[in-house]
């Protein structure tokens, strides 16, 4: 018998996805028994402050990474948008499942549409990506921080707490909760964080029998969407929390890759759009992001750091 054990956060969404990820592996390899080690990340017990002020997105995925150092864990599955753009040495994420719905989902009770909520009305997100792109479109609304796993989100809009929430669509789809999006809202309105509705699976690079019971799971051309997108992030050094978004598509052919860096406020919104071959991922987030530096990207960025210390 052949044990695989899967490292994850104990949140709802998590725990779907990791059990996802177990029923593939069952399916592929029908003799394999998949053991799940949900655990409590810095990111799910620091719910009070924004991930800018506190980390950023490694917060969610030190603990596991550590189980798979410690041997602890043969494999974690991530939400790519979780994972830095640097792994500890001696890990790699082996694995990016095919990719499903990366746009950003509005939830309201009334307000079908972006354009629905009234001047002054208050949304809550907790991504500076997504408050800063709403600034920028609807200046007349109050952004407000919002934490905690969605169950918690969508409860403090029913109580009454906001006009509307933006959440992933992803993670509504998955946790069967497609019914309450009213609007998925276009990337060309609002560019979805980098890795958004994807999920990867990271492990020990030298681990040669696990890898091989994990290849199988791997979607190539998310995996070349996603090279693209945390290329461009690598390059502009978003390593926590920061407004920078950036979507890969395969059209005609070509990868089509569009990045973004904002200042938090929406009134500085510097916006790039390039293509090249899929086997040039990364050179093409990589000259992304040199183009968005020509524009003024660093000295955004900067300011952006300096709000966080």
């Amino acid at each position: 018998m052949s044990i695989i054990r899967i490292a994850t956060r104990r949140s709802p969404l998590a725990m779907w996805q990791a059990e996802h990820v177990a029923s593939r592996l069952r399916e592929q390899h029908p003799q394999l028994v998949c053991e799940l080690l949900p655990m409590r990340t810095q990111g799910d017990k620091l719910l009070d402050t924004p991930l800018a002020k506190v980390g950023g997105k490694g917060l969610f995925v030190k603990e596991l990474e550590r189980a798979l150092l410690a041997g602890e864990a043969d494999i974690a599955v991530h939400s790519m948008k979780d994972v830095p753009v640097s792994l500890p040495p001696g890990l790699e994420l082996a694995v990016i499942l095919e990719r499903a719905d990366p746009r950003d989902a509005l939830v309201s009770p009334a307000a079908a549409q972006l354009e629905d909520l009234a001047p002054g009305a208050r949304l809550g997100t907790s991504s500076l990506r997504r408050g800063c792109q709403l600034q920028s479109l609807r200046p007349d609304l109050e952004i407000v921080s919002l934490r905690g796993g969605v169950d918690t989100r969508l409860a403090k809009l029913d109580a009454g707490h906001f006009e509307a929430i933006l959440l992933a669509c992803a993670g509504l789809d998955r946790m069967s909760y497609a019914q309450r999006i009213r609007q998925r809202i276009p990337a060309e309105m609002l560019l979805p964080a980098i890795g958004q509705g994807a999920m990867g699976i990271e492990c020990r690079a030298e681990d040669t029998r696990t890898r091989g019971w994990i290849a199988a799971l791997h979607h190539g051309p998310s995996g070349e969407a996603l090279s693209a997108e945390r290329a461009l992030n690598a390059r502009l050094q978003g390593g926590c929390q920061v407004p920078i978004a950036g979507y890969a598509v395969h059209r005609d052919g070509q990868l089509w890759l569009r990045g973004m860096v904002a200042s938090l406020d929406g009134r500085e919104v510097l916006r790039e759009e390039a293509s090249a071959s899929p086997d040039q991922a990364e050179a093409l987030g990589g000259g992304m992001a040199e183009a968005l530096l020509a524009k003024g990207a660093g000295r955004i960025l900067e300011t952006v750091y300096a709000a966080a210390r």
